[in-house]
């Protein structure tokens, strides 16, 4: 019984969404891309950053990107 009633609360709590309605999905903004991607450079994947597919396949093409033109890394090996 006290299972259930965990489960429900714990679903029930609102999360913040992880993209604001005023930013922009883009290339140049390299804070918000470096927010969806891990310790090591990979992008993270759409369960662990909440977003919908539509905005998953669009960060992924922008970080795609600013790696191409070097404003990202495309790994991180610092050991």
């Amino acid at each position: 019984m006290k299972d259930i009633m965990s489960k429900s609360r714990r679903s029930s709590r609102r999360r913040s969404p992880p993209i604001r309605s005023g930013e922009i999905i883009d290339y140049k903004n390299t804070s918000l891309l470096r927010r969806f991607m891990s310790e090591q450079g990979r992008i993270l994947s759409r369960r662990m950053n909440r977003l919908t597919s539509k905005q998953q396949r669009s960060m992924t093409v922008a970080i795609k990107r600013a790696r191409i033109l070097a404003s990202l890394p495309f790994s991180n090996n610092e050991s």
